[in-house]
């Protein structure tokens, strides 16, 4: 009985995209797919155990949320009516509901995935929403899962969802992928919450952990579903470059205990090769697309160069700065200029750096972000000036929530007070 519960699961982590993806096309609504896919799946949950598992599984659970659907038809047109009154029209509302699911089933396909994601991270929403939606209809995550990953209750994430499908509903959102210059508009919200989603698992902005693996492996797989559904888009296939090519250190990023490590202090016979390689296909897709010159293609070349470094000693330091300099001009941010001080101090020298990065000091949004005294305390310390580098340690530490990153800080400072 464990064994056919665990190959439902393993069914329903394959099949449930694409099934509620279907069911959305016909009913135009995410909460009622939603729902008519986990009725389906309770099907499953009760028949296949005695049954045994179809030899089709996805058209067995698309046939019984079709049932479903027409069922639910039923109720409440039953509500308005007498049932003496139905007649002809409920006969024809539901044959044409029948054609529809039926259509569904035979083409259960990666259009309607892609009318999944653009729904779920419709510039409608909040930007939770959509990265709470977008993770539970796009990736088959459970509600505990998603809040368990962003360290918010069950509860509120559970709201969060609920809000998001409302939202859709009263909004009068359509289940569907826009065209033109629409898809291009949309699919900046689209690429940018699956970035937001890989960020959050790359380095987590509060609790325990360093990373959480989980959020980039969802991430990733939505970026390799969209590089198969739009093969001639750029941005995507950068996105998607720049998360292979990131995560591809994710072994080398943690210590035995899970503490963090730093990219120069980082074992790189750890590093993903193959991962690598198709981060890097990724990006020459980009780049013969066109889009070398855009966001994310930019930061995967930054990326790529510290790919193609046997050492640390050997990063091309210089043309990361040019890479930081072109990203400027087209995405200008502090962070960016942050990144790019980084590498100034190590292409020109840490008074270099501390100067690029002393400029910055008067950007409201590094006021209490914690890698800007965190750097210029590394550049302090490069110069010999071990005091203020202290100094710049305390802020830092003041100013994070991730304790992993706490200790590492701790561990610099322990360091830091036997200098001088």
């Amino acid at each position: 009985m464990i064994d056919i519960h665990r190959a439902i699961e393993a069914v329903w982590k394959i099949e449930s995209t694409r099934l509620i993806a279907g069911i959305a096309r016909v009913t135009r609504d995410i909460g009622i797919a939603e729902e008519l896919a986990h009725d389906a799946l309770v099907a499953a949950l009760e028949q296949w155990p005695e049954e045994g598992i179809p030899d089709k599984p996805a058209a067995w659970l698309m046939t019984a949320a079709k049932r479903r659907a027409i069922d639910s038809l039923r109720r409440s047109r039953m509500l308005e009516q007498k049932h003496g009154e139905l007649g002809r029209e409920l006969e024809l509302q539901q044959r044409r509901l029948s054609e529809a699911m039926d259509q569904a089933l035979d083409q259960v396909i990666d259009d309607d995935v892609l009318r999944l994601i653009f729904t779920a991270c419709h510039p409608v929403l909040t930007v939770e929403g959509r990265i709470a939606l977008t993770l539970r209809v796009a990736c088959g995550l459970t509600t505990a899962e998603i809040a368990r990953s962003f360290l918010v209750s069950e509860k509120t994430l559970g709201q969060r969802i609920f809000r998001a499908k409302k939202t859709l509903a009263e909004a009068r959102v359509p289940c569907e992928t826009p065209r033109g210059d629409e898809l291009r508009q949309r699919l900046e919200s689209v690429l940018s919450v699956v970035y937001l989603i890989f960020n959050e698992g790359y380095t987590a902005a509060f609790g325990e952990e360093w990373m959480r693996e989980e959020l980039c492996n969802d991430a990733l797989r939505l970026g390799r579903m969209l590089a198969e559904l739009l093969p001639e888009e750029s941005q995507v296939h950068a996105l998607l470059a720049l998360m292979e090519l990131q995560a591809s250190r994710t072994a080398a990023r943690r210590g035995p205990t899970g503490e963090a490590v730093l990219l120069p202090e980082q074992d790189r016979s750890l590093w993903d090769h193959a991962q690598i390689q198709r981060g890097m296909a990724a990006l020459d897709r980009a780049q013969q697309l066109g889009g070398g010159a855009h966001s994310y293609a930019l930061q995967a070349a930054i990326v790529a160069c510290h790919a193609r470094a046997g050492t640390a000693a050997e990063t091309d330091w210089e043309r990361i700065v040019f890479l930081y300099d072109a990203l400027l001009q087209i995405s200008p941010s502090p962070i960016v200029a942050l990144n790019r001080a980084v590498a100034v101090g190590m292409a020109q020298g840490p008074a270099a750096g501390l100067r690029a990065l002393d400029a910055l000091a008067p950007e409201p949004a590094l006021a209490n972000y914690h890698l800007l005294p965190s750097v210029r305390a590394d550049l302090l310390a490069k110069l010999g000036r071990h005091a203020e580098a202290r100094e710049e340690l305390h802020r830092a530490l003041a100013m994070t929530d991730n304790a992993r990153e706490q200790n590492l800080l701790s561990k610099k400072l322990k360091q830091a007070t036997f200098k001088d």
